[in-house]
């Protein structure tokens, strides 16, 4: 299988060459030219299968030819073996038909490990089979950073750079990160906000001259390999339910759009998928992108939900190159607009993104009371983005008949202001973290400046 840019002008690569190039040479994302599809007939008889055995039938299209069978299977069962439940993804029922996805039961307590656990062993073996080295950079709004530090720490392949927005993480998300002290693990904090922690990410990718010849790498969304094993929970959790012999819809809490996006590859896979829900907080591009064709840059809030506190959504890109018929002429000109002020989408573009999704947003005092009345109601407790996702698929819900699944993306110890605000109590850390906050920090803060941030990794490389 080989790989397109969405901005149409870098060479079509392999998997491995996507997977450690991260973004395209062009400024684009990587997108496969094709996907694979699958029958209703082939959904259904992946019903008894273990959530590995699953992984394995639906990314093998993406990576054969680069990595063999064996091989492949062993990094799925290593990926996954840190996670604390046998179901890897297990669904907890909040209502009539509606359901929640738990997707922290990895090691860092959020969804990014299904993908993080995985790339830092795709990682590893590429390049050791190629005898190369990489340098990760990448930036987080709070879960992305933890999980890709866990998954990339004991590669001897690798240094990974880090860069969360000063102050603007929950502490128990910072310390998942700086408190691993390992000789390949940094950590930076800049003085700004998530967006300029990525801008600077994407704009050292364009220009790595400052690396002195090494190589950067990616981790973020932005990676295809992320989106790829992202697909997986949509499968799983609908055969659950019922599928293919049911259709099924989905809330995901996101900012980056980096996880509805897969499930959106899922239904173009051949999963019978009625809805897919954007759930937004009060940075909420894409819910006013969706609902009223304004893709405007507005200033960006701090809230009760930080890792949604986007307001650059990477992956819309792969979406709008879909809605602009595969041109990538047309998005190259569109995201330059898009760089240099507020842009709207054109008619027959809008139309393909409205048909393909709906979208909600919820500020800090209605996620504290939907955390309040959940728990109320079924002394089940979410964390913030969570909540989110499940208003959001209330108020979104078409077809009560159709099962609503909604993404539990982390756990609600990473976020106590949100669950104490919302008069809970706070849950206890499991016990693989209970020493967090005695542990030993190290990061360094700088300031909100590129070069700064450049010559910072140059200097320990």
């Amino acid at each position: 299988m080989k790989y397109i840019s969405t901005r149409g002008q870098a060479p079509a690569l392999s998997f491995g060459d996507v997977l450690l190039a991260g973004l395209a040479n062009d400024g684009g994302l990587y997108i496969p030219e094709t996907l694979p599809s699958y029958t209703k007939e082939e959904i259904a008889s992946w019903a008894s299968l273990s959530y590995q055995e699953l992984a394995f039938k639906i990314m093998w299209p993406f990576v054969e030819g680069e990595i063999p069978a064996d091989d492949f299977k062993r990094m799925i069962d290593e990926a996954y073996s840190s996670f604390n439940h046998t179901s890897i993804a297990p669904m907890v029922q909040t209502g009539n038909n509606e359901w929640v996805l738990e997707l922290f039961r990895g090691p860092t307590l959020a969804f990014k490990d299904f993908a993080l656990q995985l790339l830092g062993r795709l990682m590893d073996f590429v390049l050791e089979k190629r005898g190369e080295k990489l340098v990760i950079m990448g930036a987080t709004s709070g879960d992305t950073g933890s999980a890709a530090i866990e998954g990339c720490r004991h590669s001897e392949h690798l240094d990974i750079f880090i860069l969360h927005p000063y102050q603007r993480v929950s502490e128990v998300q910072r310390r998942q990160m700086t408190t691993i002290i390992d000789d390949n693990v940094f950590n930076i904090a800049v003085k700004g906000n998530f967006d300029d922690c990525q801008g600077m990410v994407k704009t050292s990718f364009a220009d790595q001259s400052f690396l002195k010849g090494a190589k950067l790498g990616a981790v973020n969304s932005i990676n295809w390999a992320r989106i790829m094993a992202q697909i997986v929970y949509y499968f799983s959790s609908a055969l659950s339910v019922g599928a293919p012999h049911r259709k099924v819809s989905f809330s995901v809490p996101t900012g980056n759009f980096g996880d509805i996006f897969a499930g959106y590859l899922a239904k173009q896979m051949g999963l019978p998928i009625d809805q897919l829900v954007v759930a937004t907080n009060q940075n909420d591009i894409l819910h006013r992108t969706i609902a009223e064709n304004d893709m405007s840059r507005q200033s960006l809030n701090v809230t009760l939900s930080p890792s949604m506190d986007i307001m650059v959504s990477s992956n819309f890109e792969r979406l709008l190159f879909d809605a602009h018929g595969r041109d990538g002429d047309k998005i190259n000109d569109l995201m330059q607009r898009f760089n240099q002020g507020d842009v709207t989408l054109d008619d027959s573009a809008w139309q393909f993104v409205k048909d393909n999704f709906d979208s909600y947003k919820v500020d800090d005092e209605g996620t504290c009371d939907v955390i309040a009345n959940v728990f109320s109601e079924t002394q089940y407790l979410l964390d913030p983005h969570t909540a989110i996702g499940l208003e959001a698929a209330r108020k979104c819900w078409k077809d009560k008949s159709v099962p609503m699944i909604t993404l539990a993306t982390a756990h609600p110890v990473k976020f106590p202001e949100a669950v104490e605000k919302a008069g809970c109590e706070s849950p206890s850390l499991p016990e693989h973290m209970k020493d967090l906050f005695e542990r030993e920090e190290s990061y360094d803060v700088l300031d909100n400046s590129i070069a700064d941030v450049q010559q910072f990794v140059a200097d320990r490389i």
